[in-house]
């Protein structure tokens, strides 16, 4: 469970276990598309309306950049190891390398979870708005069980189609899938300008402090707000997963990811401030909120049919690239035998893992197909902010412990790490009940202090030739102070889901993935015995996981 591979076992020898490799065909402009696709549409046509209306006010914008700001703090860190390991495997990689199978394991199904979640919220509001597009009432496109439960009893065929249409083109190519994703890309960011402009342009300034200021939720329904427009952000590390099918990862992916969460963040905040100038916010829709706008505004109805296309336009885009990213995912960890093998093949003419792509495409339309979306909105979110907050932690004890785990830092930064969650807890859970502003003090204060104790006291035995973040470890630990933070303001029903998921995926670890991966690992061995043998220069000298596997 606690056993961790190298990277470069990670690189070459778990990689060879799908057969074929996928294809190196993609740049940092195709990196920055995917990045900016798989973001743009995702969250700010779907949650940008609910939060504005019932969470945050006018302030919207301003949720917006504390998410940003998060996960451009995540994104650094993601840069970092897709640079110095470049596999498909994502956050589960990175994860595997550093704190062990298990725990990359237990991130890995969670962001799928995460990913099938928001990809069946995105699919379900894509009807919203292409019924907007063409003037009819959303729910006439979806047929209504009476025997099924309230929220799930409205099946939304639309949604399911759109699915299966693009599961089906990710299993073709994922060169052709990044082309038709960056013609989509170019005209959505047009569209998103021309929102923008219309929106300030027609709108008023007033409409930000009518009619009860611009934070009538007070600070912190625009903290509360923060947390749940984070799902926008859900998508940049897709371009992480793409690695294996990069011309130049090293120069490549730094532009995609950083690029294009900046690219986004400015996006999103112009949009939510163009549609709360546009309408008061408690005038603003719960669902296809921008259409809406638009067309209660005089001499503007049209362009709520035109939002409402290009709309459409853009949350294809986003599940594009979600998809892709998603059945990466589940193909790594299908490499290191954690879930049955067949999920990790690539298919050796198109160079795509079409197994592990059908798969998902077939749980998430089924998912869009019976789940309403104000369900699915209350269940995201925790899934990455979990996985980004156990990124940022694997990074600070990379960068201060020896691969080798010989450094004598390796107790100090495990305690620093637990000092600095158990700080940003405490000030979360003092904040979340509106505690004495001295406990605030006290432990914000606290994560501070030991983060420049640590800082000063530690020194950094490691730092990648490649790429690095700077100033460590003050990014990575903003990163675990903000995505702890933003975890104490999710629903109650996402917690409910996360404990139920987590209970689902770690029976299935013991029962089944322990088993396979320790079978896996005696045939790699006998592998590698048979080559030393017929080529006894070739032997390696990397400690392999079947030594340590009674740990």
């Amino acid at each position: 469970m606690l056993a961790t591979w190298t990277p470069d076992e990670e690189l070459n020898q778990v990689r060879l276990r799908s057969g074929s490799d996928m294809k190196r065909k993609l740049k940092w402009h195709d990196l920055i598309a995917l990045g900016v696709g798989g973001m743009l549409g995702a969250g700010v046509f779907v949650t940008t309306g609910h939060v504005a209306l019932k969470i945050s006010g006018p302030a919207v914008f301003i949720s917006y950049i504390i998410a940003g700001v998060s996960a451009l703090l995540s994104s650094l860190c993601y840069t970092e190891f897709s640079v110095n390991i470049p596999v498909a495997g994502g956050a589960f990689s990175y994860l595997r390398v550093t704190f062990g199978e298990f725990v990359g394991y237990f991130a890995g199904l969670n962001i799928l979870m995460e990913y099938v979640l928001s990809n069946a919220a995105v699919a379900r509001s894509f009807t919203e708005y292409l019924c907007r597009a063409v003037g009819v009432d959303p729910d006439s496109w979806r047929v209504e069980v009476d025997g099924l439960t309230q929220g799930y009893n409205k099946l939304d065929f639309p949604a399911v189609a759109l699915v299966l249409v693009l599961t089906l083109c990710l299993c073709h190519s994922t060169k052709e899938s990044s082309i038709l994703n960056l013609i989509m890309t170019v005209f959505h960011v047009i569209f998103f300008s021309f929102i923008v402009i219309a929106g300030f342009c027609n709108g008023s300034a007033k409409n930000l402090i009518k009619p009860k200021g611009l934070t009538p939720f007070g600070v912190r329904g625009v903290l509360e707000g923060s947390s749940v427009v984070y799902f926008s952000y859900i998508g940049y590390d897709s371009v992480s997963t793409t690695a294996e099918e990069i011309k130049n990862p090293s120069k490549s992916l730094p532009v995609g990811i950083i690029g294009s969460v900046v690219i986004v963040s400015v996006l999103y905040c112009l949009m939510a401030l163009a549609l709360c100038t546009m309408v008061p916010y408690t005038d603003i829709s719960d669902t296809a909120s921008f259409a809406f706008a638009f067309q209660n505004m005089a001499d503007w109805k049209w362009a709520g049919n035109v939002v409402g296309a290009g709309a459409c336009l853009g949350i294809v885009a986003s599940l594009l690239v979600a998809m892709l990213g998603q059945a990466r995912y589940l193909c790594v960890i299908g490499r290191a035998r954690l879930v049955p093998v067949w999920l990790a093949k690539v298919h050796p003419s198109t160079g795509t893992p079409m197994n592990a792509t059908l798969f998902l495409g077939i749980c998430t339309s089924s998912i869009a197909l019976f789940t309403d979306l104000s369900i699915v909105i209350e269940m995201i979110s925790i899934g990455t902010l979990l996985v980004f907050y156990l990124v940022a932690n694997a990074l600070i004890y990379r960068r201060y412990v020896n691969n080798n785990n010989s450094s004598n830092n390796s107790l100090s930064t495990l305690l620093f790490l637990m000092l600095l969650s158990s700080s940003s807890i405490g000030f979360s859970v003092s904040w979340k009940l509106k505690q004495q502003w001295w406990s605030l003090v006290l432990f914000g204060g606290a994560s501070i202090t030991i983060t420049a104790f640590f800082h000063y006291m530690v020194p950094c035995v490691y730092r990648p030739s490649k790429w690095s973040v700077p100033l460590m470890p003050w990014p990575a630990a903003a990163s675990i102070f903000l995505n702890i933070f933003l975890m104490t303001y999710l629903k109650k029903r996402s917690f409910q889901r996360f404990g139920i998921w987590a209970c689902v995926i770690t029976l299935f670890y013991v029962l089944y993935g322990v088993h396979s991966t320790y079978s896996a690992e005696e045939r790699d061995q006998v592998r590698v015995n048979h080559d030393e043998q017929v080529n006894p220069s070739s032997s390696s000298t990397q400690q392999t996981k079947i030594d340590i596997q009674l740990v």
